[in-house]
């Protein structure tokens, strides 16, 4: 007779799972609640401290910890010794290990480490070759099939959960070493600098992409195992499959947007970069003055709002071509009219939380830092010129100095009444960065802010503002040549704030 060995905390489907099994023949052994809830629905089932002849202990952190379990569920039947050691011992083996854990990610204590249950369970997948192992309640209705179609599991299905199995328990193990982390417990804690000695990393892929990067390329997203984004509760309402920089891109957008303030707010991506942003007193007209900063650019691009979206910018968006549009709600009668363009992705989603570490992969690694906090305090910065910004223009700073901490470096960012106007990106150099920046205001600039993500390294870039019709300059400053653009400043009138802080992004 198979035995099958079930100890799980999620007892979804459990009962149904050790009823189909006991139809089949098979010896149930369990304990604690997991033998209650079999014996309280009629079935019979073999306590673990019958089978092991040591009652549990420690409160139960020691009941599966024994030879005569982990005997049953490691010995290799194509071993001659280990059927012998089986039979000296009069242990039966087990074929069938049923587990899942405490629930350790929702409720982080030591008391919910478990032990019992990933010894288990590794134990299991290691002799899958002679032992299923099941960790997850989805699975019961597939391996009972298997076991009623032709009586036992396959090669490849053992193999598939065993996979599984390690899966689980090295997500679990990752679980435990980000509490420690976070706690700043562990005898490895990071110091204080917010980067802890090592990573261990568990995603899980949850969505097909259309494609990579590239058609040629294959994508998918992968979440934290255990964990949830504002992707996994995002609704797609409308729209084509979403590609691999379509959730790149739209990243970007949300994150963007929900850094501007509360107030009515539209950003316009394109490759990563704003082309356009505004904060406005109603999302019409933001998102009107966003698309205003550079249309040639904004084919083709996210759009992402702040707030529900009214019919007035459906009607707007409708004549541009746009890959994907994503804001918190879309009033009925706007969700009608972006529906009609059968391209276009329609994502509603709640605000995003960020993430604590920005990783990026490398040869044979990671590239792992802190996220790059954007904050404005006028009181932290210094105005080195001899006038300081007015009211306006400290609006107007604010914004530029947030757009320019999310786009590509090098990047001039020129904004004027709440509104984007010229954004130069990626640049190698600055004077370059400031050209296009200027190119693309038109005269749009004038009476408005320059933001530069680094310091001037010459004055020419102080100049390039000036001549772009800013009249306010906000820079990381701690330049050698700070006091040369200072004086340019002083020169041209202007107001010119340090913050002491660069926002370089690559």
């Amino acid at each position: 007779m198979p035995r099958a060995l079930l100890s799980v905390f999620d007892k979804t489907g459990l009962v149904e799972f050790a009823k189909g099994l006991d139809e089949l023949g098979w010896d149930l052994v369990s304990s604690g609640g997991t033998a209650a809830a079999l014996q309280a629905a009629g079935l019979p089932v073999t306590e673990v401290a019958t089978v092991t002849g040591a009652p549990e202990m420690l409160g139960g952190r020691v009941k599966t910890l024994h030879p005569t379990i982990h005997g049953g569920i490691l010995a290799d039947r194509a071993k001659p010794d280990h059927l012998a050691d089986l039979d000296e011992r009069q242990i039966t083996p087990i074929d069938l290990v049923v587990v899942n854990l405490y629930p350790f990610v929702a409720e982080p204590s030591i008391e919910q480490i478990d032990v019992g249950g990933p010894t288990m369970v590794r134990a299991a997948a290691k002799n899958h070759a002679h032992v299923g192992i099941v960790v997850d309640p989805a699975m019961y209705s597939e391996v009972l099939d298997e076991l009623r179609n032709i009586g036992v599991l396959s090669d490849a299905t053992r193999r598939r959960l065993a996979r599984s199995a390690f899966a689980q328990t090295a997500a679990y193990d990752a679980a435990i070493v980000g509490w420690f982390d976070e706690a700043g417990t562990g005898a490895d804690s990071d110091g204080g600098d917010g980067l802890p000695p090592s990573l261990h990393l568990a995603l899980e892929r949850v969505q097909d992409l259309r494609y990579g990067e590239n058609p040629h390329q294959i994508g998918a997203r992968y979440r934290h195992t255990n964990a949830k984004g504002w992707w996994d509760d995002a609704e797609q309402l409308g729209g084509k499959a979403l590609s691999y920089l379509n959730l790149y891109d739209a990243e970007a957008a949300w994150q963007l947007v929900h850094s501007l303030g509360d107030g009515p707010a539209a950003v316009v991506i394109k490759h990563a970069n704003p082309c356009g942003a505004a904060v406005a007193a109603d999302l019409t007209t933001a998102y009107g003055r966003a698309h205003a900063c550079d249309p040639v650019s904004a084919f083709g691009g996210i759009v992402a709002l702040n707030g529900p979206v009214p019919l007035a910018v459906a009607d707007a968006l409708a004549e541009v071509f746009t890959e994907v549009v994503i804001a918190p709600a879309f009033d009925a009668d706007a969700l009608a009219k972006l529906s009609e363009k059968k391209n276009l992705r329609i994502i509603v989603a709640s605000a995003p939380a960020p993430e604590p570490l920005d990783v990026r992969t490398i040869g044979g690694g990671l590239l792992v830092q802190t996220r790059d906090e954007v904050g404005f305090d006028r009181a932290s910065m210094e105005v080195p010129t001899d006038r300081a910004p007015s009211d306006e223009e400290w609006i107007d700073l604010e914004l530029a100095w947030r757009l320019a901490a999310r786009v590509s470096s090098n990047t001039i960012v020129l904004v004027k009444d709440g509104q984007a106007v010229g954004i130069g990106a990626g640049q190698q150099n600055r004077r370059d960065a400031g050209r296009i920046a200027a190119e693309k205001a038109a005269g749009r600039a004038a009476g408005g802010a320059c933001a530069s993500d680094a310091f001037f390294p010459f004055r020419d870039g102080l100049d390039a503002a000036a001549e772009a019709g800013a009249t306010a300059v906000i820079q990381p400053g701690g330049s050698i040549r700070d006091t040369e653009v200072i004086d340019a400043a002083n020169e041209a009138g202007m107001a010119m704030v340090f913050t002491g802080r660069r926002h370089f992004r690559h």
